[in-house]
């Protein structure tokens, strides 16, 4: 999964705050209804967070910031049309 978090993650975090989340492709999964929705995230779930050289800022008082371009506005990215998975509905509408 890829997201966009507000902040880098400190040693006394206990969970990380993101949004924009999406697949490794860029799709947005299943489970999202709304792409400006911001998820929590417990670090205790989470193996490794990878952060690409080049987006965090330094903040004045000296603790990284993830860059501010990082997330972009609703209205200036198309979503995707979302394909509807029938078997997934089927089940669904089953339970």
């Amino acid at each position: 999964m890829l997201a966009d978090l507000y902040a880098v993650p400190s040693p006394s975090d206990v969970a990380i705050l993101c949004t924009n989340l999406r697949t490794m492709n860029g799709k947005r999964p299943v489970f999202i209804d709304d792409t400006q929705s911001v998820f929590l995230f417990p670090l205790i779930h989470l193996r490794f967070i990878e952060i690409p050289p080049g987006t965090v800022d330094q903040t004045a008082d000296d603790r990284p910031r993830v860059a501010s371009t990082a997330v972009a506005p609703l209205g200036e990215q198309p979503e995707d049309e979302l394909e509807i998975d029938e078997e997934f509905l089927r089940r669904v509408r089953d339970v």
